[in-house]
């Protein structure tokens, strides 16, 4: 029987790191969610604030799973706990928004 009160089980990290594609990937679609809702700025201060301890945050990602998976699913968490892992993704990342960001600056800029 199940109980609504129940823990889903942690994810784990199990060695398997991200292939460069697939954080490319992962990269490209968080950053257009971000550009899209028009919150680089807030999104690129944040990441560079925690940039330094990006370790700790993505362990915390794990830490924080049960009120996560439901809402990214048990792979959703683990996959960005590892994108998060590393600094250089949390670089890249900040990168692409501003790209995304001044490409949409450009295209009003030409339309005006």
């Amino acid at each position: 029987m199940s109980h609504a009160h129940e823990i889903p089980p942690q994810p784990e990290l199990d060695g398997e790191e991200l292939s460069p594609e697939e954080r490319d990937r992962m990269i490209e679609e968080l950053a257009h969610k971000i550009v899209d809702r028009r919150l680089e700025t807030p999104a690129i201060l944040f990441l560079e604030m925690h940039k330094p301890v990006t370790f700790l945050a993505s362990q915390s990602v794990l830490v924080a799973s049960p009120f996560l998976v439901p809402l990214f699913g048990r792979d959703g968490v683990r996959r960005y706990s590892q994108l998060f892992s590393a600094q250089e993704n949390v670089e890249l990342l900040i990168r692409r928004i501003e790209e995304l960001a001044d490409e949409r600056s450009e295209s009003k800029a030409e339309k005006d």
